[in-house]
């Protein structure tokens, strides 16, 4: 049973004559992938301390396609600000491989937001998602 407080809050928009967000889908274009080996790990993150690996935000959407795939989606995203960052796991193990600290599979970002001393900040990723269908490519890019 909900008791008062909460039917007031659910209700609360109703009242007021604002209508609820209606949620997003975030489609991604997949460009520049060097091969369609192993799986692409994405996530969609409005935290902007837990960008670009989402691990601390259980919020965050996190999808897993195959590498012969050439998009991803995130379906039912409220309207906000967000980032995206994403990574060609060519060898199925879960994780961005490295060497010297040097990524060896290619990652990429919304906005194509460029990679200096290491990723980037989310405000340089992050992009505003209204209410509807939002389509973006990310290119990926391979260092090594």
């Amino acid at each position: 049973m909900i008791g008062k407080p909460l039917v007031i809050v659910l209700a609360l928009p109703a009242l007021l004559g604002a209508a609820l967000p209606e949620p997003a889908t975030v489609t991604v274009d997949l460009a520049g992938l060097r091969s369609h080996k192993g799986l692409v790990q994405a996530c969609l993150t409005a935290d902007p301390k837990s960008f670009p690996d989402c691990q601390r935000d259980p919020h965050a959407f996190r999808q897993t396609v195959s590498a012969q795939a050439d998009t991803i989606a995130f379906h039912q995203v409220l309207p906000g600000r967000y980032a995206i960052a994403l990574f060609h796991d060519e060898n199925g193990n879960g994780r961005l491989d490295k060497v010297l600290m040097v990524p060896t599979e290619g990652f990429g970002f919304s906005r194509d937001a460029p990679v200096r001393f290491g990723p980037p900040r989310f405000s340089a990723a992050a992009f505003a998602l209204g209410e509807g269908q939002m389509a973006t490519t990310i290119r990926l890019r391979y260092i090594l």
